[in-house]
């Protein structure tokens, strides 16, 4: 379908045709026995504001409702939805008892995992209802999945990292908010009942269905086509081929951007610097932030003074930048590295007779280095570089860990570890997740029975040799082998359960998922399964596999990005 007839420049589809999102249900009411109390007592409280109630108390056991700023911003913003003789009485969280309601779902979830079967297959094929009529659109003719159809329930605003907004209401959408996308000779989809829709369009100069504004951080949101659609594979491919182009330019560009470190114009060194920052650090641009957001978050190009430190020495190094700040989605970026010289004396420059909280780059604009990137290199951004750098990497650690002779699980834990070098890069960071002490534990005790039991087949061995030796007994020499045959295969199991710990503890704070999903050129991968033996299903789960589906399809396994 890729080389169906191509159209003209900024066109990307000729017909769309589709349902419209589906709206997740209106708020049902607590049972009459499940109460709230404030100051010890029961207080019923108004429909909007139990909702509201239940968004919180659904989250009691979780991190985030024993942050301060959660809590402030829940209680500001819960209150403004309450009524006035609510207001009077519900003065302080901290008299709020939520505990009954928390237990309320708990149970409700538990219940429904213990579903019997047959119940369980009723609420999949409803749900297969759903996506059956939402999930799909007509694109020129072809029927193509949606990505999520659905729109977001209303909650608590989590955000990453340290969110100065965490604990904000994130309201209902409604049909009055959405704007619907389609093609002029199709079924304009229909709005639920009592409703309407906030616009209709009929753009096909851009790919997403229905769009709306989220209330918290002002930003639009939009229903967009699978990752396994056309358009999307398509612009996959570019993606990675543009960052391809940029391999057979870079020596030329790291070249000039080393000569500007020393130019006459402190403009041109700085935008030097930084690109140099991009490009060895995988830094961000920074672009200008959305309106209305208030993290306090930098890239590259909008980094303060107090962000970095200037070591001459640090253990046993020269030229030492310290790096301290909170990046995209406030996950704080922290990192010493070792610069070139040259570099670390025009940051000492930049740094001269400034304050704190004064821009480092006080010179550069992300719009004047895009330009500058523009100018090296057609569809040069700072993004690009990312994705060349990362899968470069990959590309590059692939190569020096991956051993021919390991087994498939020694194998996959030298492309974890390859992958992590990569997230790494990218400043790709987790929490250590709720579970992994318990899940950690549950696999140490699978290793030590696993040790017992090869301990028990190597005295089944010995004596088996000892009952055979001397006798030239065809049925005892059988057994031999037969008891050696098991304790290969215990010892192949042990083995690949220690490389299973291994790969668990070293990425317990590491998220391999984003770079492995949009910065990582997906031939990579697939080539490296084809060349040694690996079933890609190993890497790739069934919906990556489906994005990914153009690369399956494309990479022999001497692809080289």
């Amino acid at each position: 379908r890729w080389e169906e007839e191509k159209k003209e420049d900024g066109v990307k589809w000729m017909q769309l045709e589709h349902r419209g999102p589906y709206f997740v249900p209106l708020y049902e009411p607590l049972p009459e026995d499940v109460q709230f109390y404030y100051d010890g007592k029961p207080l019923k409280l108004s429909l909007a504001t139990e909702e509201i109630a239940t968004f919180y108390a659904k989250m009691l056991d979780h991190e985030y409702t024993t942050k301060e700023i959660f809590q402030n911003n829940f209680f500001h913003d819960w209150r403004k939805e309450m009524t006035s003789e609510e207001q009077e009485i519900i003065k302080e969280l901290d008299k709020c008892d939520f505990r009954e309601i928390h237990k309320y779902f708990v149970d409700k979830n538990e219940a429904r995992k213990a579903l019997p079967k047959e119940e369980k297959q009723k609420l999949k094929e409803e749900a297969d209802k759903i996506q059956e009529e939402y999930g799909y659109c007509i694109l020129d003719g072809h029927r193509e999945k949606i990505g999520n159809f659905k729109t977001e329930p209303p909650g608590l605003f989590r955000g990453r990292g340290e969110h100065p907004k965490m604990g904000m209401l994130k309201k209902r959408v409604m049909p009055e908010d959405v704007i619907i996308n389609c093609s002029r000779d199709s079924k304009i989809p229909e709005p639920p009942e009592g409703h309407k829709w906030k616009e209709v369009r009929f753009d096909n100069t851009v790919t997403w269905l229905a769009s709306w504004t989220e209330n918290i951080q002002n930003t639009f949101k939009y229903i967009m086509l699978n990752p396994s659609s056309k358009l999307k594979g398509e612009k996959d491919w570019e993606k990675y081929e543009v960052a391809r182009r940029l391999k057979g330019v870079v020596h030329t560009i790291r070249a000039q951007y080393r000569r500007d470190w020393k130019s006459k114009e402190i403009k041109e060194r700085q935008r030097a610097v930084a690109l140099y920052f991009i490009d060895k650090l995988a830094l961000r641009a920074g672009n200008e932030k959305e309106e209305g957001e208030t993290a306090d978050t930098v890239g590259c190009c909008s980094l303060r003074v107090q962000h970095i430190q200037l070591h001459p020495q640090l253990d046993g190094q020269e030229h030492v930048v310290e790096f301290d700040f909170l990046g995209k989605d406030s996950i704080r970026y922290y990192n010493r590295v070792s610069v070139e010289k040259q570099v670390f004396k025009n940051l000492q420059l930049f740094m001269k007779n400034k304050e704190p909280t004064d821009d480092l780059f006080d010179q550069l604009t992300t719009n004047f280095l895009n330009k500058h990137l523009q100018h090296l290199m057609d569809g040069l951004t700072a993004k690009v570089f990312r994705t060349y750098n990362a899968s470069i990497t990959l590309q590059e650690q692939l190569k020096a860990l991956t051993n021919p002779d390991d087994s498939v699980a020694g194998k996959l834990l030298s492309y974890n570890r390859a992958n992590r070098a990569v997230a790494i890069l990218c400043n790709h960071q987790r929490s250590v997740p709720k579970t992994f002490a318990r899940s950690m534990q549950a696999l140490q005790e699978k290793i030590d029975a696993k040790k017992k039991q090869v301990e028990e087949a190597e005295e089944e061995v010995k004596k088996a040799e000892d009952e055979c030796k001397g006798t030239g007994d065809a049925k005892a020499e059988a057994n031999v082998e037969k008891k050696k045959k098991l304790l290969k295969r215990l010892e192949e199991q042990l083995a690949k359960l220690n490389v299973q710990a291994t790969d668990k503890e070293e990425n317990k704070q590491i998220a391999l998922g984003t770079s492995k999903l949009n910065y990582l050129d997906p031939r990579i991968s697939v080539a490296w399964c084809k060349k040694f033996g690996i079933p890609i299903e190993k890497i790739y789960n069934k919906t990556q596999r489906e994005k990914f589906a153009w690369a399956i399809d494309m990479a022999g396994e001497d692809f080289e990005f």
